[in-house]
């Protein structure tokens, strides 16, 4: 579906130009963005592979696995049809850690494993079970202690302070991430309720 949106808006932004007559600036557009795509993308390989190993060496330090044991208490209350030593815990935690460190191209394949690992708790139906929409929720909120895609992005274009960004994301993504369990938390009981009556 989203790739029949994007398709659309883009054939209806042509159409518009050239019934405008402003083909022309469209084709600048379109190469400028092509050369700027490239050179953000390099900036954020860079600063990602510098990420990718510091979350490689604290894995390998145990780090990681501290801070999963750390939230697996308020993990397993967030997810309690979620049994605490199913790998839908371990691959959820997993998750979390790399959604903290701002990597969400790590955090990603975690996710979706997660999700798998739900589903197959939830006897393989297509339907999505109360752990999967909270974790759908959590992962959108996304709690992040350090962006790195954000200040990589920054120090792309050249920001004086691109660490700025740091503590007004914290507040940012913890507000999301509370919202995201209150709602949850709200339309689960009130299904709930509604089932009883």
């Amino acid at each position: 579906m989203i790739n029949k949106i994007w398709m659309s808006m883009l054939v209806f932004g042509i159409a518009f130009a050239a019934v405008n007559g402003r083909m022309e600036e469209v084709n600048e557009a379109i190469f400028a963005s092509a050369k700027e795509a490239v050179t953000i993308c390099f900036g954020l390989i860079s600063i990602l592979a510098f990420w990718l190993g510091l979350m490689k060496i604290a894995e390998a330090s145990g780090l990681l696995q501290g801070l999963a044991r750390l939230l697996r208490p308020l993990a397993t209350r967030i997810f309690p049809d979620v049994p605490p030593n199913h790998p839908a815990m371990g691959y959820i935690l997993s998750n979390f850690t790399a959604n903290l460190f701002g990597l969400g191209n790590a955090a990603t394949p975690m996710g979706i494993k997660a999700m798998e690992q739900l589903k197959r708790l939830n006897g393989g139906k297509d339907s999505a079970s109360r752990s999967m929409i909270t974790l759908l929720a959590l992962n959108t909120a996304g709690l992040t202690l350090i962006p790195t895609t954000v200040i990589s992005i920054r120090m792309s274009y050249q920001s004086a302070q691109p660490t700025e960004i740091v503590g007004t994301t914290l507040i940012a993504s913890a507000c999301a991430v509370i919202a995201a369990i209150l709602f949850d938390r709200y339309f689960y009981y009130r299904r709930m309720r509604k089932g009883r009556m």
